[in-house]
């Protein structure tokens, strides 16, 4: 994992794109830049681990990560979010001191921008209208939660795999899997050969053509129907 911390003419610009940090002054966010890092990651390098002492906040700037909990007694593990470029993450151990929940690692070559929790809260401090940001991020990151334990508690197998693989392909019929199958496995909180077994019954029906990791959606409303 490569770092460069004097590289980070873009970081304001990025900053102000994300819903934290859009009603911050030009100023505060160029000064939150001269203390922001550039990371440089590989397919499955960690930025930081489960437990690990947090010190900062970060933004994905290009690449995608996952936000995982490792099993501790097969290690198996459960991908909680996918953070993509524009995504904030690591925010939550900034307001209540404790270590990380969850680990973070890189599905792809992936930049990370990283800046220190303090001048961040000095900026909170500074701003404070600036908190209906944090309040609005919490909330939504509590709306995924939430939306996560009905998926585990009312969507079966199929239908989790369903609902995560419109995720992925977003608007797109025709996209590549940007994640092994034992990720997607991990997405849907299911063995890999339950989630397999489910992909091969939407190929049987039609709805789905798939060649290694490159899908087709045929039937987009027949898999939407089947992840409700």
């Amino acid at each position: 994992m490569a770092q460069d911390p004097d590289h980070v003419p873009e970081l304001p610009e990025l900053l102000a794109g994300t819903d934290f940090f859009r009603d911050a002054s030009t100023p505060a966010l160029t000064a939150l830049a001269t203390v922001g890092r550039k990371y440089e990651l590989v397919r499955n390098d960690t930025l930081f681990g489960e437990g690990d002492p947090p010190d900062c906040l970060y933004l994905v700037a290009q690449g995608r990560l996952a936000i995982a909990i490792a099993n501790p007694i097969d290690r198996r593990e459960s991908v909680v979010a996918l953070m993509e470029p524009g995504d904030l993450f690591g925010e939550l151990a900034m307001l209540d001191d404790g270590p990380r929940s969850a680990m973070a690692r890189a599905l792809e070559p992936t930049i990370v921008y990283s800046v220190p929790y303090r001048p961040v809260l000095d900026l909170l401090e500074s701003e404070p209208r600036l908190l209906w940001n944090v309040t609005r991020l919490l909330a939504q990151r509590l709306r995924a939660m939430d939306e996560a334990l009905a998926d585990s508690v009312f969507l079966d197998v199929p239908g989790r795999t369903a609902k995560r693989l419109l995720e992925l392909a977003g608007h797109n019929n025709e996209f590549v899997l940007p994640i092994t199958q034992e990720e997607l496995a991990g997405m849907v909180g299911a063995s890999r050969e339950r989630v397999n077994k489910a992909l091969a019954s939407f190929v049987r029906l039609g709805w789905l053509d798939q060649q290694d990791r490159r899908y087709v959606i045929v039937e987009r409303d027949r898999l939407e129907l089947r992840a409700r």
